[in-house]
């Protein structure tokens, strides 16, 4: 009992330090109009992936009985995998339960502690993580510093050597130099693997994402894209060669130790790409709407940063700062989350506001006329 009431007490002062530092997280019901989640086209409430769905429950079950190495694999994974790797323009896809289970999988299972990981400096931790449990070199690059990674490229490197990015960062909503990236790759022998969760459904020809949209299928290990932001569901799926996919059939541990996804994601994932594919002007509004909140916000002196998709960062500064923007949004309407550290650098927290298809220009444009309003009293009111 000592030992417990001694763990509770430390841990109660570690969470009252995050308190003091502005730090602490608590969950939130959702309230007010959504400018925080990653349903860029608002597909999670699309009537057609609900019916999908509640027509596939009778006919698929409602779980899926264990690992797909065991009872959990059927044909409609197969069926679903083959309409995922011909949406990402790949010879094949293995489809995990998360897209951090994806990206660990991945990046543990291929790697080596003989690799060399060039890693971009804000990467998701999913890419950090997978990194980590590979045990390869690891050298961060400064945040889309070419010259940081050729100059690595340049030295002496063991005989594998990676590069590892996402095509849309995650908290900053700026975007990969991918075909840089890919030549400097060609050049030097190296391997390029592109994390495109906040791309998928929202850029190229078919929508799955920059790699598409930029020609570099053929010039890419892999690619990594999830169903749980713009595709409205959930899971995440490798794309690359079928050796890649069965080696990881084989040993990634996130794979073979992990309950098979929930059966009906297929009837979900199927659905969302159907109608990503046939309705672009969706990701074309969202795009325009993105473009029209950067220009009202930056207007009005608000710093989005390099901001050039969904994602517009509204740059704060202070923890305290942030957290009281996000509660003055929400008492006018607006559900917008504050980012802390340690998920951004410390002395940038932000609101990271998601552009999403649901939501009208007029209430873009009042948020945004509402957020410029509130930092310019802030402004005045501090000391």
């Amino acid at each position: 009992m000592q030992a417990i009431e001694a763990f509770q007490a430390e841990s109660e002062q570690e969470l009252d330090a995050l308190d003091a530092q502005g730090q602490r997280r608590r969950l939130r019901l959702p309230q007010g109009i959504d400018l925080v989640s990653n349903d860029y086209l608002g597909l999670a409430g699309d009537a057609r992936l609900i019916e999908r769905m509640r027509a596939a429950l009778g006919r698929l079950g409602a779980g899926a009985g264990g690992s797909r190495l065991l009872r959990g694999h059927h044909g409609y994974f197969d069926a679903t995998e083959t309409r995922l790797a011909a949406f990402g323009g790949s010879e094949t896809a293995l489809l995990f339960s998360s897209g951090y289970m994806a990206n660990l999988g991945l990046l543990s299972t291929i790697m080596t502690r003989d690799d060399l990981v060039l890693s971009d400096a804000l990467n998701h931790a999913s890419l950090i993580d997978g990194v980590r449990m590979s045990g390869a070199r690891k050298h961060v690059y400064a945040h889309l510093d070419l010259n940081a990674v050729e100059r690595v490229l340049r030295t002496l490197r063991p005989k594998r050597t990676f590069i590892v990015t996402e095509s849309v960062f995650s908290m900053d909503g700026d975007l990969a130099p991918l075909r840089e990236l890919a030549d400097l790759a060609e050049a030097h022998g190296a391997l390029l693997i592109v994390d495109e969760a906040h791309a998928t459904g929202l850029y190229g020809i078919r929508g799955s994402g920059r790699v598409e949209e930029l020609g570099l299928r053929e010039r890419v290990l892999a690619t990594v894209h999830t169903g749980g932001k713009a595709l409205g569901s959930g899971g995440a799926w490798v794309c690359g060669s079928r050796v890649l996919c069965d080696t990881l059939l084989n040993r990634a541990r996130s794979f073979i130790f992990s309950t098979a996804p929930l059966p009906v994601l297929t009837a979900a994932l199927d659905t969302a790409l159907e109608i990503v594919q046939a309705e672009p002007d969706r990701r074309a509004d969202v795009h325009r709407k993105a473009d029209l909140l950067r220009v009202t916000l930056r207007a009005g002196g608000v710093d989005c940063g390099a901001s050039a998709s969904p994602i517009v960062p509204v740059l704060v500064g202070r923890n305290d700062a942030a957290v009281d923007l996000q509660r003055r949004l929400l008492e006018a309407g607006f559900d917008a989350r504050a980012i802390r550290p340690p998920t951004v650098p410390a002395g940038t927290a932000r609101l990271r506001v998601t552009v999403r298809y649901p939501v009208s220009d007029e209430d873009l444009q009042r948020f945004a006329q509402e957020g410029v309003r509130l930092l310019a009293l802030a402004r005045t009111a501090a000391p």
